[in-house]
């Protein structure tokens, strides 16, 4: 009989309880209580996937913060500022890497933070150099595995692979991470040993490196990793690539002597063939037939096809049905969405529904004509989503059609515009702002659920909105910042916000996916055509600038990051969705610069997100993604100053669409990299405006005046002073008020010593 596995499960709980632990924790809470929640849930979801049918339920994909950072720690990846405090406090060690410490005189910068592969989700970046040494410091995977071996749960356990854990990492002293692997590789050796001895069976490693263009060191990384883990005694080795087919490395892939490889056929339906004849006899072959990144039902007849013919060529005891990857990038249960549209309800499948669509794939390989009622209610669902008025607007497709040319361009170029903005708004030399939210207090959220739950009236909560407005902006004008805010009080979320006003977005109630550490997000769905039907900001923008004489931001989340941290829908193209959110988004910029609002922020956080991880596809992507920002943002004025803003990015390789978006100002995550990233827009002579991070946001730390001077010292020699802007990292919506005032003093106080540093013209 075919088997299930799953190659990872959500770890938050369905009501984030890991994100509540955690935080308690931080606030001063004991380690022993965080760790009986963490146990709780480890054995809720192992007892959940069991009983849904999964015969090999993961372990080792739970993680308090973030799993790369959990593989760093295991193998004693951790930079020598942090080990007294990792050696003291394991605990605190594990976190001061994740988000800082500042704490009983030990002040440590947390480690960068990036994207994992081309997901929403960020992990830390293991920091590595030229004399690392590796040692197996903790046995996390071991424990976890024992743990559910006690509850009676043969699990597999999971483990980033030596090679992807390599190619995630950075060098601090440009050294080749890959010359460490030979160090790296006996540390492996013994994990799989210990879990040898502890009686586990099988061990996914995971490589989804094998889907990128790989290099010939990285090919022979994998030869040289897997030769050396081939011949000690350790269990079964299933080899995990996802995100994308394998392609031209599928020969390498089956020639690593592993006893199992999982595909993506998903992302890469069309390897399977080639998969079939590639891998070796005796293999186990793992199909990932099931969307682990989306939420909408699976087409079953499809994926049934796939199985057979897998089964058919290899026989059912040589074959594994699985999702495309780790359920982590989805809601856990969609039982709990008992307020959404019932029809829409019916399109979709969350974690528990994938798991329970595989045992019915499964069944249907044993028994199709017991499982044929079963497929026939699915195949309905499948039909009505299909065929639903609801879905396609003939004015949207109209208006799709209708893009020209023009409709992307600005009416001069920067030069020009730069010349008009100035004259309009004088700034001084390197003009301070915020990226845009700022604290969502206790009361803020308070006031937003009484609303929400109708215990407080809308004329009580504009009231609320209002108050929290106006003290920000004075907040603001106190701390002498140059271009304000109006601090976003109104807003949940910066995607969600926005789709709550556009036709074709729904919404759940507990649909939370993992961000990073405890930051939690819920992705709207996008399951019809995008239009605005009214104005979505310009209330709040227009009263905040009523209060001021200096500039106000109005704020906007960009259409490629609306796209990419949402739920898509997946029967047309992403960039017609992408396209239909830019003319929705153009709308509210043309009406808030006719409310008098003349700087404008629309943020594309995951603009490199959303690069294919095969460079043979960026060039299609970046064009659309490209077009779609600068459709939203060329329908004003010379003197509208457009700004944008980009979260952790690799800006080396995709600078020219970066530039092509033409904002007028860029603002990207720099301090953490300690402005390294930086280089990628003076090897390029970025031209306009750019606002480099000075401080870090996602961590507690607040940097002092003499470091966030540094930092600008540091970027002012990269990029000519007048191009420079001085903002924190990224918004300030978790922050507290008194660690964002006391942040914001300083960067205030860094941009003046600039200035009498560095005097500079702001003219072009």
């Amino acid at each position: 009989m075919t088997q299930i596995g799953n190659l990872g499960f959500p770890r938050i709980g369905a009501r984030r309880e890991l994100k509540r632990a955690v935080e308690a924790h931080w606030r001063g809470g004991d380690a022993a209580t965080l760790q009986a929640t963490a146990r709780e849930l480890r054995l809720r979801h192992w007892t959940l996937q069991r009983e849904a049918g999964v015969d090999l339920p993961p372990s080792n994909d739970f993680s308090l913060y973030d799993q790369v950072l959990d593989a760093a720690f295991c193998v004693d990846a951790i930079p020598g500022r942090y080990r007294a405090l990792a050696d003291a406090d394991p605990l605190a060690g594990y976190f001061a890497l994740a988000r800082g410490h500042q704490r009983d005189g030990i002040d440590l910068h947390a480690l960068e933070m990036t994207k994992w592969f081309d997901t929403n989700y960020h992990y830390i970046v293991p920091e590595l150099h030229a004399d690392q040494a590796f040692a197996l410091r903790d046995d996390k995977p071991v424990r976890e595995y024992l743990e559910a071996q006690d509850a009676g749960i043969e699990t597999r356990p999971v483990l980033i692979g030596p090679v992807t854990l390599l190619w995630l990492s950075k060098t601090t002293d440009g050294s080749d991470r890959f010359a460490l692997l030979e160090r790296l590789l006996p540390v492996y050796a013994a994990l799989l040993r210990k879990l040898h001895d502890a009686g586990a069976g099988w061990v996914q490693i995971d490589e989804p490196a094998l889907v990128l263009d790989l290099d010939d060191t990285m090919r022979a990384a994998y030869r040289r990793a897997y030769a050396a883990l081939a011949d000690i005694v350790r269990p079964k080795l299933l080899l995990a690539t996802y995100f994308g087919a394998l392609d031209d490395n599928l020969e390498l892939a089956a020639s690593l002597p592993v006893d199992g490889l999982h595909v993506d056929l998903v992302r890469g339906r069309e390897q399977l063939d080639a998969v079939l004849h590639a891998l070796p006899a005796g293999r186990t072959l793992s199909l990932g037939l099931v969307d682990g990144r989306n939420i909408w039902r699976t087409r079953l007849d499809d994926a049934l096809v796939l199985a057979r013919y897998a089964v058919e060529a290899r026989g059912a005891d040589a074959v594994q049905l699985a999702p495309s990857c780790s359920l982590l990038h989805v809601p856990v249960d969609l039982k709990q969405e008992k307020a959404l549209d019932p029809e829409l309800r019916g399109w979709l499948a969350f974690a528990t529904q994938k798991l329970d669509e595989l045992r019915l794939i499964a069944d249907a390989l044993t028994d199709a004509d017991a499982a044929e009622p079963s497929l026939a209610e699915a195949r309905a669902a499948i039909d009505a989503r299909r065929q639903s008025a609801r879905v396609h607007r003939a004015d949207v497709a109209a208006r799709l059609q209708a893009i020209r040319p023009v409709d992307a361009q600005r009416l001069s170029a920067f030069g020009t515009r730069r010349v008009a903005q100035d004259a309009l708004r004088p700034l001084p030399a390197f003009p301070t702002t915020t990226i845009g939210s700022f604290p969502q207090t206790l009361e803020v959220r308070e006031a937003r659920a009484a609303h929400k739950s109708g215990t407080l009236s809308d004329a009580d909560y504009d009231a609320f909105i209002a108050a929290e407005t106006a003290s920000c902006v004075r907040e603001q004008e106190a701390l002498g910042l140059d271009v304000l805010v109006h601090g976003e009080f109104e807003r949940n979320d910066m995607v969600e916000y926005f789709g709550e006003q556009l036709d074709g977005f729904a919404f759940t109630k507990l649909g939370w996916v993992q961000s990073y550490g405890s930051r939690c997000v819920k992705p709207p769905l996008i399951w019809g055509d995008v239009a605005r039907p009214a104005p979505m900001t310009v209330r709040w923008s227009t009263y905040a600038q009523s209060l001021t004489d200096r500039p106000m931001k109005g704020m906007l989340t960009g259409p490629v990051t609306i796209l990419q941290w949402s739920f898509v829908r997946d029967d047309q193209p992403r960039a017609a969705t992408c396209r239909q959110i830019a003319l929705a988004l153009r709308d509210e910029v043309i009406d808030l610069e006719a409310a008098g609002i003349g700087v404008i922020q629309i943020d594309e956080p995951a603009l490199r997100e959303g690069l294919p991880l095969r460079r043979a596809d960026w060039a299609a992507y970046l064009d659309w993604a490209v077009e779609s920002f600068r459709i939203s943002a060329s329908g004003v004025a010379d003197t509208t100053q457009i700004h944008t803003h980009m979260c952790y990015s690799e800006f080396n390789d995709i600078i020219e669409a970066v530039a092509a978006m033409d904002a007028d100002v860029i603002s990207i995550e720099t301090s953490r990299s300690r402005m390294e990233l930086l280089d990628a827009f003076v090897r390029f002579r970025y031209p306009n405006g750019i606002g480099p991070g000075v401080y870090d946001i996602h961590s507690p730390r607040v940097p002092d005046v003499d470091e966030m001077t540094r930092l600008l010292e540091r970027a002012a020699d990269r990029i000519p002073p007048a191009q420079l802007w001085v903002n924190p990292d990224c918004g300030l919506k978790t922050r507290g008020w008194p660690e964002t005032r006391a942040a914001l003093q300083a960067l205030v106080e860094a941009a003046r010593r600039m200035r009498a540093h560095t005097p500079v013209t702001r003219a072009a």
